[in-house]
């Protein structure tokens, strides 16, 4: 494993003020299964504490992997990666993402509901419970190289996820509904997808089979962004496609790489998604090295920097292999310089989600480490996005130092907000010594970024004159106008 190394320039170690810092925390690894419900629940606090050191500022929680639930549903049974049975409620009883959600508000981290909308079993499952789709409705389901798939092409599975996701979405309070990058199966040597008797039911007179499979992952992608933002239209919708859209030998569009493709293999029209506006961010997982002969990550996320701009563009990057491979620019040190340095370069990245939690949380090459103390040492707001909406709340009210039997604290009141899109979720506070110029624009000067109206204040001895702001976030970020208060410490 090659050495970590300092920020080669300052464009490497620049913190931007706005930036989406997200983490996967999966469920299929097993990391969870046959935990107790204290045990878990002391597992994750301790992820979330440490990520929030990192300065990961959103979480995105897997709760549907096979047609399964990490959380209390109606429509299908408890996931064998919570209890170790499928159908096996917690006992004692609970709910994860109920729990996460409370857990990521209360550290001022957004929460995305993490699901894969198709496939139905895993390869490692052998029991299926008697609840599960794949037993009430064999028929709406196919196999393919140990995976039971909902067939895309049959229109009642596409409802039937559009009500798991409403379903969601209307009983918890998470921030977004993220989709990773199975659609249709990837391509197995000697294994066909078994859906032609779908293709001449449905087939709405599209000729070729390919073109039909696109049309049936499009449609869903359209219907299911119309659903969320029905109930909720503060819910952000992400996916995280794979990391090749197409191989230029395919499509002059596309990249100069040779592997697996979205839309030809996959059937996944990730940058129709993107444009039509069906998605609310795109997080394509490029976990390649530098250097990789058939998918370069520097060749990658120059292209999707080019190619997939009409909507927040954040890249998923792989922890270990980042840290496993030498920057062929410096041997002696792994490429998570590197990384940041490209990163920074492109005009249209704005985040970064980490493939995988737990390879942060355990610092692996050091990987945690440079976060917290250099690329991520500031608290970052979450990036704008005015498509849904761009009005900024009012400024926080009556900031008052308090004297409590805790110490001193900053106190203030939350400004009116009657409707989702003017009402204050959150609040930056920064800080200023008596020699610096309070500017918001400046994140080393943020404080926190907290849910609370009040803040405890390090009182030393009364003769230094401090200056606060606090300002409102709403549900989008947006941030209100600054609120000023000077305080004696």
């Amino acid at each position: 494993m090659a050495a970590w190394a300092e920020p080669a320039t300052k464009a490497a170690a620049a913190t931007p003020k706005r930036e989406f810092r997200g983490a996967w925390i999966q469920c299929v690894n097993g990391q969870f299964q046959g935990l107790s419900t204290r045990a878990m629940q002391q597992n994750l606090t301790h992820q979330l504490d440490e990520l929030q050191k990192d300065g990961v500022n959103a979480i995105i929680f897997q709760v549907r992997a096979e047609c399964d639930a990490l959380y209390d549903s109606p429509y299908e049974p408890w996931s064998r990666f919570l209890t170790g049975t499928q159908g096996k409620a917690p006992n004692p009883r609970w709910d994860p993402l109920a729990w996460m959600t409370e857990q990521c508000h209360k550290r001022g981290m957004e929460i995305h509901a993490w699901l894969n909308p198709y496939r139905a079993k895993t390869k490692g499952t052998k029991d299926l419970a008697p609840t599960h789709i794949a037993i009430k409705h064999p028929e709406r389901v196919f196999t393919y190289d140990g995976l039971f798939i909902l067939n895309p092409g049959i229109p009642a599975n596409r409802d039937y996820i559009c009500d798991i996701v409403s379903d969601i979405v209307s009983r918890y309070d998470i921030d977004g509904i993220h989709i990773d990058d199975y659609f249709y199966p990837y391509p197995t040597a000697g294994c066909t997808i078994p859906d032609e008797r779908q293709f001449r039911q449905y087939s709405n007179g599209i000729r070729d089979i390919a073109d039909w499979r696109r049309d049936n992952v499009n449609v869903f992608m359209k219907q299911l962004s119309e659903r969320i933002h029905s109930v909720k239209p503060w819910v952000k919708f992400g996916v995280s496609p794979f990391g090749i859209y197409r191989n230029r030998r395919s499509a002059s569009i596309g990249s100069d790489t040779n592997g697996t493709q979205n839309y030809d293999d996959l059937y996944a029209d990730v940058l129709l998604w993107v444009n039509n506006g069906w998605v609310d961010y795109c997080v394509p997982q490029i976990y390649w090295q530098i250097g990789h002969k058939a998918a370069d990550y520097a060749t990658l996320i120059r292209w999707w920097n080019q190619y997939a701009a009409a909507r927040p563009l954040y890249i998923g990057e792989d922890v270990e292999r980042t840290v496993k491979h030498p920057d062929p620019s410096n041997p002696a040190a792994n490429q998570m310089a590197a990384k940041r340095t490209l990163h920074n370069q492109m005009r249209n990245v704005s985040g970064t989600v980490l493939w995988y939690s737990k390879a942060v949380v355990d610092d692996i090459g050091k990987y945690g480490t440079m976060l917290r103390t250099h690329y991520w040492k500031y608290p970052a707001l979450q990036p704008r996005m005015p498509f849904i909406d761009d009005k900024a709340p009012g400024k926080p009210k009556a900031l008052k130092p308090v004297w409590t039997p805790d110490g001193l604290h900053l106190f203030w009141t939350a400004p009116k907000g009657r409707k989702w899109n003017d009402e204050a979720r959150k609040y930056v506070v920064y800080r200023f010594a008596p020699h610096e110029k309070p500017d918001t624009s400046d994140p080393s000067h943020i404080v926190t970024i907290t849910d609370r109206t009040f803040i405890y204040l390090p009182y030393t001895d009364g003769t230094t004159r401090y200056t606060y702001l606090v300002t409102a976030l709403d549900r989008m970020s947006n941030e209100s106008k600054a609120a000023k208060k000077k305080v004696k410490l």
